[in-house]
C-alpha cells in the first residue's frame, strides 16, 4: 500500500503552472512586486473582497507584519493555545508577551467569555485563530476589543475559502493573516497574505514588507517580506482549480461522516458559516485511545497528524507558566485524519475501518 500522509499538495497541471513559468522566463522579471505577484494579488482581493490585501513571503512574517503595522511593540496579546507554534512565536518575536486565554470545548477557538478577565493595563490586541477554518466568535471579540481600545489580529491560516454571514472570514478583524504554505488547501508552495482594515495602516505594511523605503527615502524599519514571481505563479495555475478543490474536500469530509459519525467526537461549526473543509479533525475519549489509533494506523502506513499538541502554553522556552486546561486536555486528544483531494473512497474506508477496530479492542482491554 502506497504510504498515506495526513495531507498532500494539489498541483495543478503541470502545462498550466509552465506556462506561467515561460512568461517569466520571457520577462526576467523574478521579484519585486512583479507582474505574477500583482495579478495574484489583484485576483485575490477580488475573491476575498479586500480593500487593503498584501501577498508576503508566508504567514508567520505576516503575523510580524500585522503586529508592526499596527505599532504593537511591547506589551501583552491575548491569544489562543491551542494553534500553530507560530502564532506563540509571532508575538514572542516582535517582543510581547503572550498571554494565553483557554479555548471552547466543542470547536477549539479562544473561550470569548475569559478573554476579558485577562486583560490588564499592558494589554495592546486579542490575537485569535480561526482553528481548522471554524470561526471564533467575531462579534463578542469585536465587542471587547472595541470596549477596551484592543487591535484585533485575526490568525487565519487555516480559513481561506471559509465565509461567515457571507463575508470571507479572512477578513475580519484590524489585520488578518492568510498562510499560503503548500499543506493549505490554497497554496503557493511557499506564501501567505495580510488583509488590513484601514488604509493608513496598510500603507505602514506595505512600506515595512519592502525595506521600510521607497526609492532612495527611508520612512520606518521594514524587513524582506515581499513575494517571487515563481510562487505567485502556482498561485495563479491552481487558482482557477479552487472551487473543484473544495468540492472534492466536502466530499470526503461526507465520506468519512458517513463511517465515523458516533465514532469519534467533531468539532461544532457556528451558525452563519460556510465552511471550507480545510481539515478533518477528530477527538478520541483519551490519549491512550489516539496512540492506540496511531499505531495501527502507522503499522498500515497511514500517518494522520496530531493537530496541535503540545498546549502552546506549555512551550518549553515560555518564561512563565499559565494553565489553560480544556486546550492542554483537547491537545493531548486530538488529530486530523488524512485530507486531500484524490484520496480514494477505499482509501477512507481502510482509514475508518482501522479506527473502528483499534478503538473497539481498547474498549475490550477496559472492561477485561
Amino acid at each position: 500500500m502506497t504510504k498515506i500522509n495526513v495531507t498532500k499538495p494539489y498541483l495543478p497541471p503541470k502545462s498550466e503552472y509552465q506556462q506561467q513559468v515561460s512568461e517569466i522566463f520571457d520577462n526576467c522579471i523574478l521579484t519585486n512586486q512583479g507582474p505574477k505577484v500583482q495579478e495574484l494579488e489583484s485576483i485575490l482581493k477580488k475573491y476575498l473582497q479586500a480593500e487593503n490585501f498584501h501577498y508576503v513571503t508566508n504567514g508567520t512574517i505576516a503575523l510580524q507584519l500585522a503586529l508592526k503595522a499596527l505599532a504593537i511593540e511591547d506589551g501583552e496579546i491575548i491569544t489562543t493555545p491551542f494553534s500553530y507554534v507560530a502564532t506563540t512565536s509571532s508575538i514572542l518575536w516582535e517582543r510581547c508577551k503572550p498571554v494565553f486565554v483557554d479555548i471552547e470545548a466543542d470547536n477549539f477557538t479562544i473561550d470569548v467569555d475569559k478573554i476579558e478577565a485577562a486583560i490588564t493595563p499592558r494589554t495592546k490586541a486579542i490575537m485569535a485563530v480561526h482553528v481548522f477554518g471554524y470561526a471564533c466568535a467575531i462579534e463578542k471579540i469585536q465587542e471587547i476589543a472595541d470596549r477596551y481600545k484592543l487591535k484585533v489580529i485575526y490568525d487565519a491560516a487555516h480559513s481561506f475559502g471559509s465565509r461567515y454571514k457571507g463575508q470571507a472570514l479572512s477578513c475580519y478583524g484590524d489585520i488578518s493573516t492568510l498562510s499560503f504554505h503548500a499543506t493549505k488547501l490554497f497554496h503557493t508552495i511557499e506564501g501567505g497574505a495580510c488583509i488590513v482594515k484601514e488604509k493608513a495602516v496598510s500603507d505602514r505594511l506595505e512600506m515595512i514588507k519592502r525595506f521600510g523605503h521607497q526609492g532612495d527615502d527611508y520612512y520606518c524599519l521594514g524587513i524582506n517580506a515581499k513575494q517571487d514571481e515563481f510562487n505567485a505563479a502556482m498561485g495563479l495555475a491552481i487558482f482557477p482549480h479552487l472551487p473543484e478543490i473544495i468540492a472534492s474536500r466536502r466530499y470526503i469530509s461526507e465520506t468519512y461522516d458517513y463511517h465515523l459519525t458516533g465514532v469519534v467526537e467533531r468539532p461544532k461549526s457556528q451558525s452563519g458559516l460556510e465552511y471550507n473543509y480545510a481539515y478533518y479533525p477528530v477527538l478520541f475519549r483519551s490519549e491512550e485511545e489516539l496512540l492506540k489509533v496511531f499505531a495501527a494506523l502507522n503499522a498500515e502506513e497511514i500517518f494522520p497528524r496530531r493537530y496541535f499538541y503540545p498546549s502552546l502554553n506549555n512551550l518549553p522556552y515560555l518564561q512563565e507558566k499559565q494553565i489553560c486546561p480544556v486546550s492542554e486536555d483537547i491537545s493531548r486528544r486530538i488529530a486530523c485524519l488524512p485530507f486531500y483531494p484524490g484520496l480514494s473512497e477505499e482509501i477512507i474506508s481502510k482509514i475508518c475501518q482501522i479506527i473502528k477496530t483499534a478503538l473497539l479492542n481498547v474498549k475490550m482491554q477496559e472492561t477485561a
